[in-house]
């Protein structure tokens, strides 16, 4: 094993010839290339082998010489390959294979050094077998300089076999290559090695939809070219009893843009026709890979596969049950009733998957060779891999919070107060007194905001049996409200101003206790809504007291410090720019950054209402000015533009303790000082 391991990386070592470069491969004159002639003797390549897997065909120590993980791929210069008479294995090359080579050129994976290569790809155009002289191409494949058996090449095929048998693999001698291919079937599809592909409709761009139209007169359309007499006489006898069937049929010899109904012969354009029904049948032809998968995708119409041991599309990472009914050849019959029993709310969700799948893998010839790139490049390095999720989900079904939880947040470990002041030490000590009461409490961090006065000494802050550290800020900005301290060792945060001292104890427990059970919300006491204002056309900070909330301040709130490393490091400069400058909003621009990454609202705690400071007089409370109130509804609507969108969500919900109200004696609540409103 260890020599074997040895001589591979002696036989692909790297060229050390430092002053040689290498050219990106230059799509040009591919009408007048040069030629090279295969002699008739020339040895042919080693015959496809059907036992390979990634295990033992594919070489990995090939990878990784780029310095970064990820695969490179490299495409041989394009030749035009002919026998001893002059007679090419292929005429010309396809556009769809000229796009698909461009695809590779112009991707991030591409190199045009093939000693740093860790995948190789023929420029000999094998789309289509019909197109190629099969013993020819397997006699130029030998001739390759990197081929080695096909160790680590990849080919691409769309139609496989030739009459009559219609083999469901391409027919020339590839070794132990890589097949990405669209006519598989379970018995020839190298499980974990090979990669099935679609096969390109060059017309279905023809039927696409920029929104979903839930307005489809045609419960289930067939559209597919000479099926099975089996299958539409099946259909016919269907048609009879449902008039929700469309069946239809080329209406003449090599016009595929048109379709006419059987019967009637009404004709329709192809594949627009496709809009109109919410259902599409996909049969098995002389292949099994049909053009009509991706017509059907595209017009958002949800497949219905009747094909058995069919290979889907990138079927080991996509979940096409959620996408697409599969019936069994022998069972055509029970269509109608399979059918009707999917409800409507279910096809609403597998027409968003249709499209999102369509969009996101199929759409473009691109997209299938990024996509075919993709697998590649998580076999190969499994540990940056995606999930099913990162495959399968829709945007609107990611959880994208990046700190959801499977369980609860540790409760030993407590929380951090941040304390932000400026100079009330009245209030701040009475603050940390207060704080000191609250059983979960691990440490008191006191951001000093003012340049011109130093903080009180130590020995002059209230004794408790918790840490106090004193940071002295650089400048007066109420970002520092949520700059990442060091000296916060705590998953949690409890950010509250100096001037918060009417919370009790039980109700800043209660408040850590909701944070434990939703760590990636905000979870606090004051709270506040935003509206829409139909006369000013923007939007609208709204302080009255309603049911419904999107906003909890952060002058009395608990957060997860993950959020003050984003709101510091990833935060929309502007909206960072404007709070500072204003000395306003950085609560509300906390709540934009949450929403916006979770798509979740922030959670209120006990119903006190008035958050008051006993020992403030107006003049000294920055909300007191009646421009500060102006302000906040001029950064709701500044910050919607800054993310883009609006991401507050509204809820109605508040978070009570257990038997709060109710009529026990005291030792039997837990929590019994909670203020009322």
């Amino acid at each position: 094993m260890v020599t074997r391991f040895l001589s591979l990386l002696q036989s692909w070592s790297f060229n050390n010839d430092g002053s040689k470069t290498y050219q990106k491969l230059q799509l040009k004159n591919v009408l007048n290339l040069p030629e090279v002639k295969l002699v008739d003797d020339s040895p042919s390549s080693r015959p496809h082998n059907s036992k390979c897997t990634y295990w033992d065909c594919f070489n990995i120590y090939r990878c990784g010489r780029t310095g970064h993980d990820r695969i490179a791929i490299y495409v041989y210069p394009l030749k035009k390959y002919v026998d001893s008479k002059g007679v090419p294995i292929v005429e010309v090359m396809s556009k769809e294979y000229y796009m698909i080579l461009q695809s590779i050129i112009e991707s991030k994976y591409y190199t045009a050094n093939p000693q740093e290569a860790c995948l190789f790809v023929p420029s000999i155009d094998t789309l289509n077998q019909e197109r190629i002289q099969a013993n020819l191409t397997s006699r130029a494949l030998e001739s390759l300089k990197y081929w080695r058996d096909g160790e680590n090449h990849l080919f691409f095929n769309m139609i496989s076999g030739t009459a009559p048998d219609f083999s469901t693999v391409l027919e020339i001698n590839t070794g132990d290559a890589i097949i990405a291919a669209a006519g598989f079937n379970t018995h020839t599809y190298r499980v974990g090695f090979d990669i099935s592909i679609p096969i390109f409709s060059p017309i279905a761009s023809l039927a696409e939809i920029t929104f979903i139209n839930n307005l489809r007169p045609w419960f289930v359309i067939s559209s597919q070219i000479n099926i099975d007499s089996y299958f539409l006489d099946e259909l016919q006898d269907m048609q009879l009893h449902n008039s929700g069937l469309l069946i239809v049929d080329a209406c003449q010899v090599h016009n595929y843009s048109k379709r006419c109904e059987y019967g009637s012969h009404q004709q329709f354009l192809y594949p627009q026709i496709l809009q109109k029904g919410t259902f599409c049948l996909v049969f098995r032809g002389e292949r099994m890979s049909q053009l009509v998968l991706l017509e059907a995708l595209a017009a958002n119409c949800i497949p219905v596969v009747v094909m058995d041991e069919v290979v889907m599309p990138f079927g080991n990472v996509i979940d096409w049950k959620r996408a697409a009914v599969f019936i069994m050849e022998d069972y055509l019959n029970t269509l109608l009733d399979v059918l009707k029993k999917i409800s409507e709310e279910r096809i609403e969700i597998m027409r968003k998957q249709v499209k999102f799948l369509y969009d996101k893998y199929f759409s473009s010839l691109k997209r299938i060779v990024e996509t075919t790139f993709d697998i590649v490049q998580d076999r190969v390095y499994p540990n940056w891999g995606r999930t099913y999720d990162d495959w399968n989900l829709r945007p609107d079904e990611l959880i994208k919070s990046p700190l959801f939880l499977p369980i609860t947040a540790p409760r030993s470990q407590g929380f951090t107060a941040a304390i932000l002041t400026y100079d009330r030490v009245e209030s701040l000590f009475i603050l940390i007194e207060k704080l000191s009461k609250v059983p979960s409490l691990s440490k008191v961090v006191v951001i000093w905001n003012n340049q011109k006065k130093s903080p009180p000494p130590m020995p002059s802050f209230p004794q408790i049996s918790k840490p106090i550290k004193v940071i002295r800020t650089k400048a007066n900005k109420l970002s520092n409200r949520f700059f990442p301290y060091e000296e916060i060792e705590t998953e949690a945060i409890l950010t509250i101003d100096d001037d918060i001292v009417m919370l009790t104890a039980d109700e800043l427990e209660f408040g850590y206790e909701v944070w434990r059970e939703f760590p990636d919300r905000i979870v606090g006491f004051p709270s506040r809504t935003h509206v829409w204002d139909n006369v000013t056309l923007s939007w609208k900070y709204e302080s009255e007291w309603t049911n419904e909330i999107s906003m909890v301040l952060t002058g009395a709130a608990f957060h997860h410090k993950y959020w003050s490393y984003l709101y510091t490091t990833t935060m929309p400069a502007d909206v960072r720019d404007w709070v500072d400058e204003h000395m306003n909003c950085e609560d509300i621009a906390m709540n934009f950054l949450v929403a916006n990454v979770t798509n979740k609202p922030p959670i209120k705690v006990a119903p006190r209402k008035k958050f008051k400071c006993p020992q403030c007089v107006n003049n000294e409370m920055l909300s007191a000015d009646m421009g500060h109130m102006v302000e906040r509804s001029q950064c709701v609507d500044r910050f919607t533009k800054a993310f883009g969108r609006m991401p507050l969500k509204s809820v109605e919900f508040r978070a009570d303790p257990v038997l709060y109200k109710d009529a026990f004696p005291e030792k039997l609540k837990r929590f019994n000082d909670i203020g009322s409103l």
